[in-house]
């Protein structure tokens, strides 16, 4: 299995002045990776959406001037990332996890730092407590041996604990930490030299800017990543609402093998691993029980595949916008509401014409009155 690579298609590569026009466009105010990618196939390129943001917000109900990513603070970001010897990378090109591009809501963009090569590799990511038990990290310190032996890359969050244990175990072999804030950003401060080590000799990606300090919400985005550039997630000690269960939550939701290793009833740090395991979980209590369930998936893509963005897919010439009447923005929005609904489901009730369904979605979102959810879903933010 060594050597192993779960790349399956060739590398693509955005010219510069793509890579600026897609850095300005996922900077915009309420652009988030669905948007941008929503904007991008409506508009055949970013550059062509950024055009048409204030129109596209200002008929979503947007009162005032929305804000448009500028080409100084893109530039001024890039040359940051630059000095910091990351790279700024997009779907299809080296350094970015193939697996993660077969995800819902996967960053059209992200920074890595260190041995890009390390992304094409089989890749498990191991999770768990901030608070391990000694037993819990010796663990972990075999898992990822054992797992780094036989070929595979260890991701973690490069929390403390578990995280921890994890990346110290797997950083001759391989290990890719995927961090929360700016790539450059250290959290926790104790695994400062930790961080800086793997951006030598593993990889450090984030999908935040440079300098960019974590934020509470900034930890749950960051978990999706953990669990998307992963063929499988092993989750090592979490007590009950962990940040460790919502990474294990995701890597269900993004078809991902789930892996728990049993602990006693009597501690709270094994509460969340015995759940999964009553869920359907896969148990561990060996190397072998992880790598025979992955042996089979090795080869053939990972998750439900979305349309995926590459430079092959900016036209540069702008679609027109089709011409929509209120009314038939008045049946979109009514056909809304605060719980999520399949957009397939909208066009179907609405009968209208799918482009303009999806022109009608990206004016409430651009205007702050929509929210994504995973699987194509959506509702409004203010039903009222």
């Amino acid at each position: 299995m060594a050597g192993a690579s779960n790349k399956s298609e060739p590398e693509r590569r955005l010219s510069d002045a793509q890579r600026l026009s897609w850095l300005r466009l996922l900077r915009s105010e309420n652009v988030g990776p669905a948007t941008f990618r929503a904007l991008v196939n409506q508009f055949g390129g970013a550059q062509a959406a950024i055009d048409a943001l204030p129109d596209l917000s200002r008929r979503g109900g947007r009162t005032h001037a929305i804000r448009l990513c500028s080409i100084d603070d893109a530039e001024a970001e890039l040359a940051r990332g630059k000095r910091l010897g990351a790279h700024l990378v997009a779907h299809g090109e080296r350094g970015y996890p193939p697996a993660l591009a077969h995800t819902d809501g996967s960053p059209p963009l992200i920074y890595v730092k260190g041995r890009l090569e390390l992304a094409d590799m089989p890749i498990v990511s191991i999770v768990g407590a901030r608070n391990g038990s000694a037993a819990g990290q010796k663990f972990t310190r075999q898992i990822a041996n054992a797992l780094g032996l036989e070929g595979y890359v260890i991701a973690s969050g490069l929390a403390r604990g578990i995280d921890t244990a994890a990346h110290n175990a797997s950083l001759d072999a391989g290990t890719i930490a995927v961090v929360a804030g700016g790539i450059d950003v250290v959290y926790p401060p104790e695994n400062a030299d930790l961080q800086s080590a793997i951006g030598e000799r593993g990889l450090l990606i984030s999908e935040r800017s440079p300098g960019h300090t974590p934020r509470a919400k900034d930890f749950p985005r960051r978990n999706r990543l953990i669990s998307g550039i992963a063929l499988g997630v092993v989750v090592i000690e979490a007590a009950q609402r962990s940040g460790s269960l919502i990474t294990a939550r995701m890597a269900g939701e993004q078809g991902r093998e789930v892996f728990a290793v049993p602990g006693s009833p009597l501690d709270p740090r094994a509460a969340g691993t015995n759940n999964l395991l009553k869920q359907g979980a896969t148990l561990v209590t060996a190397p072998e029980d992880i790598t025979e369930a992955l042996a089979p998936i090795l080869g053939r893509p990972v998750g439900k595949t979305p349309r995926e963005l590459s430079s092959n897919e900016e036209q540069e010439v702008p679609r027109p916008l089709p011409d929509i009447g209120q009314t038939e923005r008045d049946r979109v929005i009514e056909a809304l509401g605060p719980s999520p609904i399949d957009i397939d489901e909208i066009i179907r009730c609405t009968g209208i014409e799918t482009r303009k369904v999806h022109i009608i979605l990206l004016e409430l979102d651009l205007a702050g009155r929509l929210q994504r959810h995973p699987r194509q879903l959506v509702s409004l933010i203010d039903a009222s």
